[in-house]
């Protein structure tokens, strides 16, 4: 059993999501960190389960990818990959 939230089962295929967000935006970790405010590190952690990405930071996330924040949602609640053409 999962210790913490992040690790657990249902979380694991949001930070490959994340991820597959910002490969498809054509951003480096460093890049998106930059248009989020927050050091390369931090994205790292998110797209590793090392970090818990709530809400809002999803958002945000999404955003800064370009996509728009619900249809993010609404493709990784379907179980699909982000695509490049999801914008």
């Amino acid at each position: 059993m999962a210790t913490k939230a992040q690790h657990g089962d249902d979380y694991a295929r949001l930070p490959p999501f994340l991820r597959g967000l910002r490969e498809a935006a054509g951003l480096t970790q460093r890049d998106l960190g930059a248009a989020l405010g927050r050091p390369q590190s931090w994205v790292y952690n998110c797209e590793t389960a090392n970090r818990r990405v709530d809400v809002t930071e999803f958002a945000a996330w999404a955003e800064a990818c370009g996509f728009d924040p619900v249809a993010a949602l609404t493709t990784f609640l379907a179980g699909s990959d982000p695509a490049p053409g999801a914008r």
